[in-house]
């Protein structure tokens, strides 16, 4: 466990994960706003665990988190077992792929550190550490690259929601819908002072209204929280114009795998004749997958939607705690990504777009 100081009310300083010669500092975002708190993992195990238990969350960061995994597994099987390193990372790597099911960049990430073990021969630390590095940075360009590309897609606006937490915390930096949101804010194309931006509380972990909220207050970025089943009403009021989220999968045909919630705001900003917009890198995209309904929905234990009164061994209640749900293409308006903007994404247009992906 390490304890860092106070991050400082600068723009996008905020950042989950960090690497040191010592091992992977993973933020515990179970923790925040009230605390802030690093802990250091120097086994591929612990990063398993830490993304099991939602230390880290947020489909980029747990892939970039499952890279710097791999490093450490590497360095300890070379240790232990020298030249006969390679037989022993597989199990490594396994326990993490299956820390969560749902979110493709982990296995986008695991696949291509995996690809490269393949060519490696000697000491692999050093290579594996320069690759996943790598993938923390083009993950952080990608996400300033993809806000500067919502921010022009949308336009002057008056207000925007958001679902979950799609910043820093979920990225390597900057984020994926909340990258847009800043490029908003910092490109004054919001047409008044006021607050603007709209959160969702996201139950039952409350990642808007723990996560997103004290992100958006480390930019000074004003921004008001709801209830989740408030969104409905917000968008008849007139209080916005789009909705911003970001994606755990999204299907070969452009159905999204996304926080629970999501399909539904998607549903009402269709009825509002509101802009539905997702935000995710190329890594996200399933191209194996042929439609939404083939991704795997991760659901969670019953104890974190129940009431203790409930949890008891002669209780009826149950509770049904999907983490995902699917949104269909039809229902997007635009899909942002670091290669470009597909409005209303289709098979054809995602696969021009992954063309020499």
């Amino acid at each position: 466990m390490h304890d860092t100081p106070a991050i400082q009310h600068q723009h996008d300083q905020v950042r989950a994960l960090r690497w040191s010669e010592e091992g992977l500092y993973i933020l515990d975002q179970r923790l925040l706003p009230e605390a802030i708190q690093y802990h250091l993992c120097t086994q591929a195990s612990q990063v398993a665990e830490a993304i099991r238990t939602m230390q880290v969350r947020g489909a980029p960061a747990i892939g970039i988190a499952a890279a710097y995994g791999v490093v450490l597994a590497a360095r300890q099987c070379w240790q232990d077992h020298g030249n006969q390193w390679k037989q022993f990372i597989k199990t490594e790597i396994e326990c993490l792929a299956h820390s969560r099911p749902t979110a493709v960049n982990l296995f986008w990430a695991l696949n291509r550190m995996a690809e490269l073990i393949e060519v490696l021969e000697e000491d692999p630390v050093a290579r594996l550490l320069k690759e996943a590095k790598a993938i923390h940075l083009e993950d952080i360009a990608a996400n300033r690259k993809m806000g500067a590309l919502g921010a022009q897609t949308i336009g002057t606006v008056q207000g925007v929601l958001t679902h979950c937490n799609t910043g820093s915390l979920a990225t390597g930096g900057y984020g994926t819908a909340l990258g847009v949101i800043r490029s908003l804010k910092q490109q004054g194309n919001f047409t008044q002072d006021e607050i603007q931006v709209y959160a969702t509380e996201t139950r039952p972990w409350l990642q808007g209204a723990r996560l997103t909220l004290w992100e958006l207050e480390q930019d000074r970025i004003p921004a008001t929280l709801i209830a989740d089943s408030a969104a409905a009403f917000l968008m008849q009021q007139g209080r916005i114009q789009w909705v911003i989220v970001g994606a755990d999968r999204i299907a070969a045909n452009g159905d999204v795998a996304n926080k629970i919630g999501t399909y539904s705001l998607a549903v009402s900003a269709r009825q509002h004749g509101l802009g539905f917009m997702v935000v995710a890198p190329t890594s996200t995209i399933d191209r194996n997958l042929p439609q939404g309904g083939l991704i795997p929905i991760e659901e969670r234990e019953d104890k974190e939607l129940l009431p203790e009164y409930y949890r008891r061994s002669d209780s009826l209640a149950k509770a049904w705690n999907p983490v995902f749900d699917i949104t269909p293409a039809e229902l997007i308006t635009a899909l942002v990504t670091e290669r470009g903007v597909i409005p209303k994404p289709d098979p054809a247009s995602l696969k021009k777009l992954l063309q020499d992906v």
